[in-house]
């Protein structure tokens, strides 16, 4: 992509994403601290560094409320990093204290600044005054006369794509990128910075373990679990579970992939909990043809005597546009609330290019899109994430006729397996799933707790969702009411938005 060494200059102003606690910290004059969410946010810069295939040297400017700990001094390899000081009031004697607490040479400086005059009396300068005063017998080199970029100010402006972009220029003309790490996650509004993570992330080339990490929330407890999981193997590495509990994550889950990869002998201290996947072991187009019973193929002809063709589409804006039609049929589909009902066609179209190992397949009568299906393919399975037909077009077994379609696509790519969601959370969706020649494989569920809470949480049974430890005899005559309560809540907020709409 690029060439040449990267050179990151950060200045760690504060030592806790918090910005409150940070304010109240330097206004303490708190100089050391053994909390663990000191220094955190630079903790996870300085690990995605140290993991980069990518020439990178890194210049760490600290204030003497920042002041690196082991665990920071233990990320900070002389290979990668460079210990400098960031001044705040009194250079000589923050420069010796910097080298004496972590025993470092320090060779760089720079000056903290700021306009805001509370921020200069919470620094403990004096009115007006926007930064301390450099000595001329100083003998530290200034990083200030280096041609540099503020970073994370400019992935606010630019946004994550042109950043990417423009880095490719910027790495090349030898430019250092500035950044603070309060804004890894987050945006300024005031400052206009931030959030720089998506990019960084892409420049150092790092993370993709945790790309798809996605994170709920429950009892205060945050349980961790890859959005791909059916896709691909996951491997608990140590430099995996050392990024989710710097992520705060107490809890991470996921599933045994037993129809490709069983688990062997895992650790005790994982909690294994029952799950499923309704799963379709395809061996060609004419087998699964026949395991199907009778009514199911007639539905299939059906279609077809109905004017219903299939066939691949490619991912275009006419299709999108057709997906978005379908989405904003009904707000009701299957008895419950219709999650991407109100979706705008801008939303629908980067929804459709986000997944690029995906197959569409469209039903169409007369030209029109009537129904679609998407296939996921991953690593020893595909995985149908979308099936959706027009409910006026109901009676012309649209979604068999995709079922059919994606069978016969999976055959002729070799796909051996190919799963369609989970069995036991909607009784007839249940059974078209069977008809079309799903199983019910069971599998297990992992939870491996990370933290202290998160052991403590799996001890108390928190870390499973509630409709996932009720069993089926108390599930299933429940369904009713949270499909009426679905439905009402929609009906409810469409009446208030006409209401809304017919006010103005």
């Amino acid at each position: 992509m690029w060439t040449g060494v990267i050179k990151l200059r950060i200045d760690v102003d504060y030592p806790y994403a918090s910005r409150t606690k940070s304010f109240l910290y330097v206004a303490l004059r708190i100089k050391s601290n053994k909390n663990e969410g000191y220094l955190k946010l630079a903790r996870i810069i300085a690990q995605m560094i140290n993991e980069s295939p990518e020439q990178v040297k890194t210049y760490w400017f600290f204030t003497p409320y920042t002041i690196p700990d082991q665990r920071m001094l233990d990320l900070l390899n002389t290979e990668k990093h460079e210990v400098a000081v960031h001044v705040a009031t009194n250079p000589f004697e923050e420069w010796k204290t910097l080298e004496k607490k972590t025993g470092r040479k320090v060779q760089y400086y720079t000056i903290h600044g700021t306009q805001r005059r509370a921020a200069q009396i919470l620094w403990g300068r004096k009115l007006g005054q926007t930064q301390a005063t450099i000595p001329k017998d100083f003998p530290l080199q200034s990083l200030h006369d280096v041609p540099t970029l503020s970073f994370d100010m400019l992935r606010y402006q630019l946004g994550y794509d042109q950043t990417v972009k423009d880095s490719e220029q910027w790495i090349e003309r030898e430019d250092v990128l500035s950044m603070h790490p309060e804004w890894l996650f987050t945006a300024a509004q005031k400052t206009r910075r931030g959030p720089f993570y998506d990019a960084l992330k892409t420049i150092l080339k790092v993370d993709q373990d945790i790309e798809t990490l996605s994170i709920r929330k429950t009892a205060n407890i945050k349980i961790g679990r890859d959005c791909k999981e059916y896709h691909k193997n996951i491997q608990l590495t140590d430099s995996l579970l050392s990024k989710l509990k710097l992520r705060d994550i107490d809890i991470f889950t996921f599933i045994e992939r037993k129809w490709c990869c069983p688990i062997s002998n895992p650790p005790s201290e994982w909690i294994k909990t029952q799950d499923n996947i309704a799963l379709l072991e395809i061996k060609d187009y004419s087998t699964w043809w026949n395991s199907i019973g009778k009514k199911t193929r007639n539905m299939i002809r059906k279609a077809e005597k109905d004017n219903v063709k299939v066939s691949i589409v490619p991912q275009t804006d006419k299709l999108a546009e057709g997906i978005w039609k379908i989405y904003n049929e009904t707000p009701i589909r299957q008895g419950r609330a219709f999650l991407h009902y109100g979706e705008t066609r801008e939303t629908v179209t980067a929804n459709m290019n986000a997944e690029k190992n995906s197959t569409y397949i469209g039903a169409y009568i007369d030209e029109e899109l009537v129904g679609f299906i998407q296939i996921l393919h991953g690593d020893n399975i595909a995985i149908l994430s979308n099936i959706l037909a027009m409910q006026i077009h109901w009676d012309k077994s649209v979604n068999n006729a995709l079922i059919a379609k994606a069978v016969e696509v999976c055959a002729e790519k070799g796909e051996h397996w190919l799963m369609y969601g989970r069995i036991g959370n909607h009784p007839s969706l249940d059974r078209f799933k069977e008809n079309n020649g799903f199983t019910k494989l069971p599998i297990t569920r992992y939870y491996v707790p990370i933290t202290s809470k998160g052991k403590l949480a799996t001890k108390l049974g928190l870390h499973q969702e509630l409709k996932d430890t009720l069993p089926d005899t108390i599930k299933y005559p429940l369904l009713p009411a949270v499909n009426w309560v679905s439905r009402t809540k929609t009906k409810i907020k469409l009446s208030l938005r006409k209401t809304r709409q017919y006010s103005v």
